[in-house]
């Protein structure tokens, strides 16, 4: 592989960009952000189905390479809320409101069940085809009460029972050990090769 292989992300978070980066940073794989102009729209019920649709949105734009992921938490006593509309749960991209309503919504349904897991899905795609998807999946648990902080999103919620902490408590080093990003993107660099090792032009069908 070589190491000028650019991957282009079909992303402008600028914290999944940092994240991604880090946790690529001994791979071969130089990842850049979408280009302006793109519209990512996240109209679909699953993970992967979002990934997948930005994924392709960008793909028609840029040559070479696409990943998108989509990514979020699961909280099974409250019907697996928020889910994929985790960014705009309460209202979009508003960090505090969204994990205000979680805690809330927790409180007035079901305070004694805590369990939860957060899930990120992975798109690769190129000439405007989705190659394949991968997932990755790290379970624990919601706070009380918000702690750390670090990261972004649910982190100070979202405790990992192995550490005692929540996301916002650790290093970034320490998360991207541990996160369902980092799972589903070392998944993502194991199977980059295959798709690089096909000769130009050969698309595989999605479920090769």
């Amino acid at each position: 592989m070589s190491s000028q292989t650019v991957l282009t992300l079909a992303t402008r978070n600028a914290h999944k960009i940092r994240e991604i980066e880090e946790i690529l940073r001994d791979s071969p794989i130089r990842v850049e952000p979408a280009p302006e102009g793109i519209a990512f729209v996240e109209e679909g019920e699953t993970f992967e189905e979002n990934a997948c649709s930005k994924a392709l949105a960008c793909s028609r734009a840029v040559a070479g390479w696409v990943a998108a992921d989509d990514s979020g938490l699961v909280v099974p006593a409250l019907g697996g809320e928020p889910g994929v509309r985790s960014a705009r749960y309460a209202r979009p991209h508003d960090d505090a409101a969204n994990n205000r309503k979680l805690l809330d919504e927790l409180a007035r349904r079901a305070p004694d069940r805590r369990d939860a897991h957060f899930v990120c899905a992975i798109a690769l795609a190129r000439a405007g085809r989705i190659l394949w998807t991968v997932r990755g999946e790290c379970y624990g648990r919601i706070a009380r009460a918000p702690r750390g902080a670090g990261g972004f999103g649910y982190d100070p919620l979202f405790e990992v029972p192995a550490l005692g902490k929540t996301f916002a408590e650790i290093s970034a080093e320490e998360k991207n050990r541990w996160s369902h990003r980092a799972m589903a993107l070392r998944a993502f660099r194991d199977r980059f090769p295959e798709a690089l090792a096909r000769p130009p032009g050969c698309i595989p069908h999605p479920d090769a």
